[in-house]
């Protein structure tokens, strides 16, 4: 059920963006959704494997870096989805900005698993 929760705020995360980022652009909910679930998939492919390629990289920057692949994880995902654009890398880079502090944010609305006490 958290998953599911997890993906309509993600759907929402990148519908918030796309009103505030020049160039980034999603049609409706229906492709928002769409979008969020490859952007997941992506992410959990490619954008791992990037990521552990490029760590030396990621620290050598303090982190930065890892704005950069999210940006290039972001255009890929745009490439696949048709009803997801972004016009080029400066706005897949703010829109990746955006989107980190977006899930920051509404990962707070969506509460921790509770384990069983075992008694």
């Amino acid at each position: 059920m958290r998953w599911i929760v997890r993906w309509v705020l993600g759907a929402v995360a990148l519908l918030v963006v796309a009103h505030f980022v020049p160039g980034f652009y999603v049609r409706n909910f229906w492709w928002a959704l769409v979008a969020a679930a490859v952007i997941g998939l992506v992410n959990s492919t490619l954008g791992l494997l990037a990521k552990v390629l490029t760590f030396p990289l990621i620290i050598l920057t303090l982190g930065i870096f890892w704005l950069v692949i999210n940006a290039l994880m972001l255009l890929l995902a745009s490439a696949i989805v048709p009803g997801f654009h972004i016009s080029g890398f400066w706005p897949a880079l703010w829109g990746a900005i955006l989107l980190a502090l977006l899930h920051m944010v509404l990962g707070c609305l969506v509460p921790e698993k509770r384990r069983r006490r075992e008694e």
